[in-house]
């Protein structure tokens, strides 16, 4: 039995057009190191946007903190100025999916690289409101660890009384979002096609499923129920 779906936010359940990588990408360039956007990719998707800096400056033989911090500022300046501007939207079917879940009696919970202040940006954007569109939503501010440890999922079970991960399913765009599902010990880990990642790196951390679009994910979980 699901009882709770945890989506990431942007790539999966969000359409920013991504705005984050891209934001990441200028911000490096900035600092006078040599990425290419889809390296930005490969090392950062998914992280903590400072960690997921830090991992991509190392990837590149960068390993000083001032760089990493001076990067991460001028990332955040800008991604504030985008998300002020950029007009954020749904991923097609995202409302549908919620509503057909939580008419199940399905926890929707969203889950976040971000932190606090830009996911709220974000959903003030979108009009989704907790307890109206969603029952809640964990972001990188939230926990001690972020992924692909575990304790985002671990705490929206908290929240919500589960205890058993196997009643949880993590959906995500990227193969940190994966490995955290799986670090969860998640019933489900399911990689989506419309964001960071291609089925090919999706498939390199092993989901038990890879879908194409949000919709797709109400059958597998009709089917365990049922």
């Amino acid at each position: 039995m699901i009882r709770m779906v945890i989506f990431d936010m942007a790539g999966t359940t969000v359409d920013e057009d991504n705005v984050v990588y891209k934001t990441l990408h200028q911000a490096i360039h900035e600092v006078s190191v040599d990425v290419t956007f889809e390296n930005v990719l490969l090392h950062g998707a998914g992280k903590e946007k400072k960690e997921a800096i830090k991992d991509i400056l190392l990837a590149h033989g960068v390993t000083n903190t001032e760089i990493t911090n001076w990067a991460y500022n001028i990332f955040s300046t800008r991604l504030a100025d985008a998300y002020n501007t950029l007009p954020v939207k749904e991923q097609t079917g995202a409302l549908v999916l919620f509503t057909a879940l939580r008419q199940m009696q399905v926890k929707v919970v969203l889950n976040t690289g971000y932190n606090k202040e830009t996911a709220e940006l974000i959903l003030n954007k979108l009009g989704w409101q907790v307890g109206e569109h969603i029952d809640g939503v964990v972001t990188a501010s939230d926990v001690p660890n972020n992924r692909p440890f575990p304790d985002m999922i671990l705490f929206a079970m908290q929240q919500f009384g589960i205890i058993n991960a196997e009643e949880v399913v993590k959906v995500g765009d990227s193969i940190i979002d994966i490995e955290e599902g799986k670090n969860a010990g998640c019933g489900l880990s399911i990689g989506i096609t419309t964001g960071a990642h291609r089925v090919a790196q999706l498939q390199s951390a092993k989901p038990d499923y890879i879908i194409n679009d949000l919709m797709a994910l109400l059958p597998l979980i009709q089917a365990e129920n049922n």
